[in-house]
Formats: structure tokens, sequence, C-alpha cells
């Protein structure tokens, strides 16, 4: 092990900071409670189970990190529940009061199998990978992506952002690779897409900034 990362590795526990891993990454999850993380609205009930982060609500809404990303890999894993569910991985996102928009990763529960889309929630909605009632776009996507979502298990997304570059991946296969100059800074957040009673599953948040 690197002596910079012995030594933040240690600095890390001094202070009860997350520390890093072996690949550099820093967990956004995987403790015992949402430190470092906001709810930005005034409903939705957050949980931590097993170093999971459980999510239920009656309407939607976004939990968000405190902290802004420009340039990173992102990693997630999430599970939906059962019957209708739709979700996403915000980053670079913008929040406020009961507010969060801009760039997500779409974790689709349907049948029409969009996962790993880039979706700007808020704005210009499905504008790229794929673009909605456009049949070549959404051809292309489905022939790249369509059959990599796993409905009824857990799901890895990495997302990778340099610059005006944006990269989605869903469980290894590369679902979007696109440039846009819409943001390039803002929060990383899971949603909940908001059906009554339901709970969605997170967990291995983490994330590795790029100088």
């Amino acid at each position: 092990m690197k002596l910079h990362t012995i030594l933040f590795s240690w600095l890390a526990l001094a202070l009860h900071l997350p520390a890093q891993d072996k690949d550099g990454f820093t967990p956004l999850s995987g403790g015992k409670t949402t430190a470092g993380w906001t709810n930005p609205y005034e409903w939705g009930k957050i949980e931590v189970v097993n170093g999971e982060f459980h999510l239920t609500a009656d309407k939607k809404f976004f939990l968000v990190t405190e902290k802004k990303y420009s340039d990173f890999i992102f990693e997630g894993d999430i599970l939906l529940p059962t019957g209708k569910a739709n979700s996403g991985f915000m980053f670079r996102a913008q929040s406020g009061p009961n507010k969060v928009f801009g760039y997500q990763s779409e974790v689709d529960g349907s049948t029409r199998n969009w996962s790993g889309g880039l979706y700007d929630e808020g704005r210009r909605k499905w504008f790229i990978s794929p673009k909605k009632s456009d049949k070549e776009s959404v051809a292309a996507f489905l022939r790249r992506a369509g059959k990599t979502f796993k409905r009824n298990d857990w799901n890895t997304y990495r997302i990778t952002c340099k610059g005006n570059h944006i990269k989605i991946e869903v469980n290894g296969v590369v679902t979007t690779d696109i440039t846009d100059d819409k943001d390039s800074s803002g929060v990383i957040g899971i949603q909940h897409h908001g059906e009554k009673g339901q709970t969605y599953k997170f967990r291995n948040l983490r994330i590795k900034e790029i100088k």
C-alpha cells in the first residue's frame, strides 16, 4: 500500500471520515448512518440496514450528497422493489428545497428496457441516449444496452465524468457514451420514484475524484 494511502486511512480513522479503498475510491455508504448525505425534501423515510440505504415514500424524492463533484468515477448498486418501479442515479445534479434536477442515469423497471440511458430530470428529459420518440435512437440504445439490466436482482452502475464527456455502464456494459456541456459540477443523488410504500435499496456507493 502506498504511503499516502496509509496516511489518508489513518487520518480518516482519527477524524471519523470515510477511508479510501485499495482502488482509490471513497465510500459514500456502508456505515451505520447517512453522514455526508441530505434529504432536501419535507418527506421521505431513509433507513440504513446492514450498510444499505433503504428509501421509502409515497411521493418522489431524492437523497443527495452534501458535497458537489465535478470529474469523477462513481459506482453504486441498486435493487428495485417488485411491481411498478423506476429510479435513477443523479450526478452533477442541482438541488434546492423540495427539488432536485439535472443528469440522471436511468434505472428502468419497465419492459421498455431503458436502464443506463441518460435522462435530464426536470429539464430536457429524454434528450439523448435514447431520444424519446426517435425510433432509430431507441433501437440503437436497445441493441447495446437493452438486456444488461437485471429486473429482480442487484445492478451495478458506473458513471464516469471528465470534462464534457459522460459515460454510463450497467453491469459492465457501456450503455451511454456522449458529450454534453449542460452541467460541470453538482451532487450525487439516489431516487425514490414515489410508489406508495415501496422501498428502494442502494449499496456500495463510492466515488473516485479525477484530478
